[in-house]
């Protein structure tokens, strides 16, 4: 079965400078396939707000063109991607990430079924994303793992305990809490990915699992799919938990460590911060007493 080229989409709002967004169809079963690339391989395709944005506009017209069947999710370069930006998650604008539409919600709220196309590192928001999707396709290269707690980088909502549903409830906690990486093959053994393969077939094993969707009715799917993802919707919403337990996070010295740690390269001082604020505690104690 034959495809055609993947040519790129432009113009009516949809000229992009951190993703590459394309469509190829099927020219025996008709429908066709539309792929975002998030496209910053010198930043391991890390994601900003910006590139979020330029995520939603693509999933928007994917969503709304009766001729697609699913949409591919994708890193360019040697990596599926390493998350947010570290630098831009410092100075709090993650909270502007949490109230529009992360990118976890545009493959949840999308009609299309959602693929995976996961070569290198698969971390932090790529592997949730990764794991949100309905299908990952993986190379055996592939490192999937969360970093969140090692950067000072918390998260909360539906993709946290969603976890669970997909490896079970105490891998999910090692997981998110250990921050330990995963090869290809441990992830298959997981049910964190569908397949895994050499990474010069990846492109074909996506297209065969595109020719079995395609095959079948597109309605029904749609149907599927919103039905699958309708179990999410008991799950609290991001950054309640969040704002519940740490309201000023991001002003505090624990929440500004683990970004400044991994910018200058060096183990983060939590404990630390933690000694010195008990410090501080016992001080303001003493001087009331005293008072």
């Amino acid at each position: 079965m034959s495809w055609t080229d993947w040519e790129q989409v432009a113009g009516d709002g949809l000229d992009f400078a951190e993703i590459v967004y394309e469509k190829k169809h099927h020219e025996e079963l008709g429908g066709g396939l539309a792929r975002v690339t998030i496209n910053k391989p010198d930043q391991y395709n890390t994601m900003t707000l910006a590139t979020v944005d330029e995520m939603f506009r693509a999933f928007y017209d994917a969503n709304h063109d009766p001729s697609i069947g699913m949409i591919v999710v994708a890193g360019a370069g040697r990596n599926f991607g390493a998350g947010g930006n570290v630098d831009w998650e410092r100075w709090g604008l993650r909270e502007a990430f949490y109230n529009r539409y992360p990118h976890n919600r545009l493959i949840r709220t999308s009609r299309k079924p959602v693929m995976a196309r996961v070569q290198g590192y698969c971390i932090g928001g790529h592997n949730h994303m990764a794991y949100c999707c309905d299908f990952t396709i993986a190379s055996e290269d592939a490192k999937f793992g969360q970093a969140g707690p090692k950067v000072s980088s918390p998260a909360d909502g539906f993709f946290v305990p969603y976890l669970a549903k997909v490896i079970g409830a105490k891998r999910a906690r090692e997981m998110w809490m250990l921050c330990r990486r995963y090869t290809a093959q441990q992830a298959l053994e997981m049910g964190l990915v569908n397949q895994v393969v050499p990474l010069e077939e990846l492109d074909d094993a996506i297209d065969a699992w595109a020719e079995e969707l395609l095959a079948v009715s597109p309605g029904c799917i749609e149907i599927l799919k919103a039905t699958f993802d309708q179990e999410m919707d008991g799950y609290a919403d991001l950054g309640v938990i969040s704002s519940q337990f740490y309201p000023d996070w991001f002003d505090q010295p624990e929440g500004k460590e683990g970004g400044s740690a991994f910018a200058e390269k060096r183990t983060p001082r939590f404990w630390a911060l933690r000694d010195r604020e008990a410090g501080m505690r016992a001080q303001l104690l003493d001087e009331y007493e005293q008072d």
